[in-house]
This record gives structure tokens, sequence and C-alpha cells, in this order.
């Protein structure tokens, strides 16, 4: 439970505190553009550090290092300071296109996703959960998941672009994680909500099909 705690308090301090005191601070003396720069260098830090502490190659830490990959190259062009605000919204809007792409070709990524999250938490139900690959239900659930992220992640980005235009930088660096956390924790509770349904249901299938079997 405390290491809980830490890891959201270090999640509030690179996602809110530090950004805006950074901005603040810098603002004046660089620039808005320098300094909205040096406000998003705690956040990348950060995913960084997670990936080296987690030291996995699988599909979690590949997509970590992607966000990493694409955060950078949002920055790396310059611009203004709102296209470097939309810039950075498009490594949200290239995230859900590799959503939908996986979807698109019969891999959903929510299944890669649970498959590495199981296997570094040695799940007992890893075995069984493969096993499930082919089943035609478990593969729809999958894919419809994977859809919702990424028009949940789309939405996001456009909402967010809404707001680069509307607020002060300043206010952004508080109401853009806010979105973002708000989208994030909606679609995984609607994850867990509809995961759960759909076993509830696969379950119901297995023993109407069991009894319709035992009918001589």
């Amino acid at each position: 439970m405390r290491q809980r705690g830490w890891r959201w308090g270090g999640e509030i301090l690179v996602n809110f505190v530090l950004p805006y005191l950074i901005y603040t601070l810098m603002q004046k003396q660089f620039g808005d553009v320098k300094a909205l720069m040096a406000s998003s260098a705690p956040l990348i830090l950060w995913s960084l550090a997670e990936f080296l502490r987690h030291r996995r190659v699988d599909a979690l830490s590949l997509f970590v290092l992607i966000g990493i990959v694409l955060s950078l190259l949002a920055f790396a062009g310059g611009g203004s300071v709102r296209l470097l605000q939309l810039r950075e919204k498009l490594v949200t809007v290239a995230i859900a296109c590799i959503f939908l792409g996986s979807a698109a070709i019969g891999r959903p990524l929510i299944y890669e996703f649970a498959r590495a999250s199981m296997k570094r938490n040695a799940s007992a139900e890893l075995e069984r959960f493969e096993s499930l690959r082919e089943n035609k239900y478990f593969r729809r659930t999958m894919t419809i998941m994977t859809l919702v992220w990424g028009f949940g992640l789309l939405a996001d980005a456009a909402v967010s672009a809404l707001l680069i235009y509307t607020l002060s930088i300043r206010n952004y660096l508080i109401a853009g994680p806010v979105l973002g956390y708000s989208t994030m924790g909606a679609l995984f509770l609607w994850t867990f909500w509809y995961a759960k349904r759909q076993r509830r249901r696969g379950e119901a299938r297995r023993v109407a099909e069991a009894s319709r079997l035992a009918v001589p």
C-alpha cells in the first residue's frame, strides 16, 4: 500500500507539480517555447526510468519506449508554443492509431498487454488465457476493447487540441494532465467492467453447451 502511495505521489509530481513549476520559473527568462520544452523533461525522464527499472522487452515495455521516442521527436522540430503542444498530442494520436491498426490486422493490442502483464506477475491463468486466443468470442472481446481504447485516445487528443487553443499555457499544464488521467481512468474502468461481463457470458455459454451435450 505504501509503495502504491509513493508511486501515485511520483505521478502527481512529474505530471502536475514539476511541469507547472518549471514552466512558471523559466517562462520570463527563456520564453514560452523553451520553458514548455523544459517542463516536459520530468515526464520523459520518469517514463525512461520506469522502462529501465523493469528491464523487460515485452509489449508493455516496448509501448513505453515508443511513447518516449515519439515524445522526444515531438519537441525536436521546434516551432511555436501551440505547435509544440499539438505535436505532443500527436503522440496520443499515433498511439491511438497503433491500437486501431492492431485491431484491423487481427492482432489486438489489448491481448498483448494482458498477456505481458500476466507474464510479469507470473499469473497462474496465463496458460488458460493463451489457450483462448483462437476462440472467436474471446478474439471479438479483445478486438472491441482495443477499438474502444483507440477511439478513446483519439477523443482525448481532439478535446486536448480544443483546450490548447482556448486555455493559457499555464492553465493547460494543469488541465491537460487532468484530462489525460480522466480518459485513462474511464478506459480502465470500462475495460474491467467489459472484461468481467464477457467472462460471465463465456461461462454461461460453456454451461449451456455442457447441458446441451449431456442431453441424450
